[in-house]
């Protein structure tokens, strides 16, 4: 595992968060694809590797791990441009897309092709090795879909093949994983919550109490029982309902009232997250507000989401406290706030730095794949323990 780099990458029904090395490359791109053809038009070729690669991504994937093998796909940005952008369906399973492994896939072929990967590089061929730390939802780990996921990626080659994207066009990455974790998504924001990057506790006051953990995703929500220091798996629930079904809702009827055509729902969440101008929109030219349609929308949302709460919370009365984590937590943040205050509900928090609640899983997983690797190299032979084992034998004979 000598030449394996390190990843921990967290695909979010949003949003890749990925993280690398010795924490000296990160990257976030939108869950968005869309197939596409070799060729793909390009207005101003001539200056294509001045671009940014992530508005670019155009890869042709080949695995065995993939249901669809050899597709072409646009990813991210480029993607979001697309006539047909795909993002992952309410009911879908993140272990079972073609989807969530593109992304994965991608994401390492871009860092692969860094200096900083130091990886070998013959005939624009880069073989990249990497010890993979990443997560799923707890309803498909307590279904065993874990194991399934995990086993598609061991064992196999994957390559990407770089088609017309800025500054890396004809470069292909053969991507192997000398291991992988899959974490449940519960237990690694518990983690995040108490631990550092050297798995030192810096959170006392949190490491003994009886906590939830409200995960809030794009389609699924998840939400892990912490108690003696782990999760309760046979307390812990996972629901097929993120903020993934209101934001396609949101679209519709802003492009109905307001004939505005947004172009997936990545637009929906930067409109009713912005610092600025907040549930606005451009309509002809006027800045014209959308406020009626999220606050029923997302407040309906926000209202299922707490009963959720209020029935995990019945069955683990002697919960201490709920921290609401991941990127529909930030969506529906003062919705649920409102509901809890006025109902003079349940202790509640959540990160008010945007980011971390972002990041949190990606974090997670770089902590725990970091200490993995760490426990490892401890165990690994020496180049003096093979000398004294031949010499041994030598002694033998």
């Amino acid at each position: 595992m000598s030449n394996s780099r390190i990843a921990a990458v967290d695909v979010g029904n949003d949003a890749i968060k990925a993280l690398f090395g010795k924490l000296d490359s990160e990257l976030y791109i939108p869950n968005v694809i869309a197939r596409d053809t070799e060729d793909r038009p390009v207005i101003g070729i001539e200056d294509l590797n001045e671009q940014d690669p992530l508005d670019g991504i155009h890869i042709r994937v080949h695995s065995p791990a993939l249901q669809d093998n050899n597709a072409i796909y646009r990813v991210g940005n480029l993607a979001t441009t697309s006539d047909n952008p795909s993002e992952l369906d309410p009911g879908s399973s993140k272990s079972e897309e073609d989807q969530t492994l593109v992304m994965l896939f991608a994401a390492l072929a871009l860092d692969a092709v860094k200096e900083e990967s130091s990886f070998k590089k013959t005939n624009n061929v880069v073989d990249a090795s990497y010890t993979l730390g990443t997560g799923l939802p707890l309803r498909e780990v307590k279904e065993g879909k874990d194991v399934g996921y995990r086993s598609r990626l061991l064992g196999s080659v994957h390559q990407v093949e770089f088609l017309i994207t800025p500054k890396y066009q004809g470069l292909k990455v053969n991507i192997k994983f000398d291991e992988v974790k899959v974490y449940p998504e519960g237990f690694a924001a518990y983690i995040n919550l108490v631990m550092d990057n050297d798995l030192n506790i810096i959170n006392r006051d949190l490491i003994d109490k009886r906590i939830l953990i409200q995960d809030i995703g794009g389609l699924s929500t998840d939400i892990a029982v912490i108690k003696n220091r782990k999760v309760d798996n046979d307390k812990a629930q996972g629901f097929n309902l993120g903020v993934a079904e209101a934001l396609e809702l949101i679209r519709e009827e802003i492009r109905k009232k307001h004939g505005v055509e947004l172009d997936s729902r990545r637009d929906v969440v930067e409109i009713i997250t912005k610092k600025s101008d907040r549930n606005h929109i451009m309509v002809r030219g006027s800045r014209t507000s959308v406020h009626d349609i999220t606050d029923r929308i997302l407040g309906e949302l926000a209202k299922k989401q707490y009963r959720h709460l209020r029935n995990v919370w019945q069955k683990n009365s002697q919960s201490e406290i709920c921290y609401f984590v991941g990127g529909g937590a930030i969506v529906l943040k003062d919705y649920l706030k409102t509901i809890n205050n006025n109902l003079d509900g349940y202790n509640i928090d959540f990160f008010e730095d945007e980011k971390e609640s972002i990041w949190m899983m990606a974090n997670a997983y770089y902590k725990l794949i970091s200490d993995f690797t760490k426990r490892n190299q401890k165990l690994a032979p020496t180049k003096s323990d093979h000398k004294r084992e031949e010499s041994k034998a030598g002694t033998a004979k």
